[in-house]
């Protein structure tokens, strides 16, 4: 399967990748709203799950290459991966090489948040950091969140892959909405949990914005469409609301994190209230 995209925004070129697909159960991923409505949208298989895949982004900009999410976790062994129907028809280490890069090429890793399907690759199968000359950039609350788990966040989290970039001392902590390099900037999106951020990118009058998991997938754009394993689901609908209109009204484009087939889209108002995404 060949995945890669590519879009530009302004004069920088923005490369979609895959790390493969995977599969969730189709009532966690669309929480309250019922199954005779989400199915029409994101069909489920025979256990209930439906196809997503983790689609890191690649932004090359100003001679520097920079990537939001590493990709999902490799070392699960065989009923974790039976368990997420994980498919790697495709990874991001194919997608950088179609590219010309190695891992030792990127400058800057931006971890939207430190969920397995997200920052799984950050490290190699022996432990070291996988982008060994780049800083990784995450939210403070959410670094801390990921070293003090509960019950109802202890499964996303995985010590094996955050622990190395810590001890390596290569973690940027931001606090909030911060500029990372002109025209590229982290934006706090709570919801799914506290320290969850986005990518926003501005160049040449467009922007861009890489909505981690406060929009999954394209059906998942209505406003009610709110993910079961969302932590702080109220908060979730308070960041949509707050944004969603600004990036409309910017014409922005959208990149889900987990969309199985478009990588770049833009949102639409919707005749019932809200908005739409559809792919570009």
């Amino acid at each position: 399967m060949t995945w890669h995209q590519q879009r530009q925004i302004g004069d920088v070129t923005v490369h979609s990748l895959t790390d493969g697909q995977f599969r969730l159960d189709g009532g966690a991923m669309f929480g309250s709203v019922p199954k005779t409505l989400w199915e029409r949208v994101a069909p489920a298989d025979d256990l209930n799950r439906i196809r997503l895949r983790t689609n890191p982004l690649l932004i090359r900009l100003n001679g520097e290459n920079i990537l939001v999410e590493t990709g999902f976790w490799d070392q699960g062994g065989e009923k974790f991966e039976a368990i997420y129907g994980l498919e790697r028809d495709e990874t991001v280490f194919r997608g950088l090489d179609a590219l010309g890069l190695r891992p030792e090429d990127i400058h800057l890793v931006i971890n939207t948040h430190l969920h397995f399907d997200h920052a799984g690759r950050n490290v190699t199968l022996t432990g070291d950091p996988t982008f060994p000359n780049a800083r990784y950039v995450v939210q403070r609350q959410e670094l801390h969140d990921a070293r003090h788990t509960h019950e109802r966040n202890r499964a996303s989290y995985l010590a094996a892959y955050i622990e190395p970039i810590a001890d390596a001392g290569l973690f940027d902590v931001v606090d909030g909405e911060h500029e990372l390099r002109p025209g590229l900037s982290v934006l706090p999106l709570p919801g799914h949990n506290l320290g969850q951020q986005g990518v926003v990118l501005r160049a040449g009058g467009q922007t861009l914005v890489y909505v981690a998991d406060l929009i999954a997938t394209l059906a998942h754009a209505p406003t009610a469409y709110i993910m079961g394993y969302d932590l702080y689901p109220v908060t979730t609908l308070e960041t949509r609301k707050q944004y969603l209109g600004q990036w409309f009204e910017e014409g922005a484009v959208i990149c889900t994190p987990h969309d199985p087939d478009v990588a770049f889209a833009q949102l639409q108002a919707n005749p019932k209230g809200g908005f739409v995404l559809k792919g570009l």
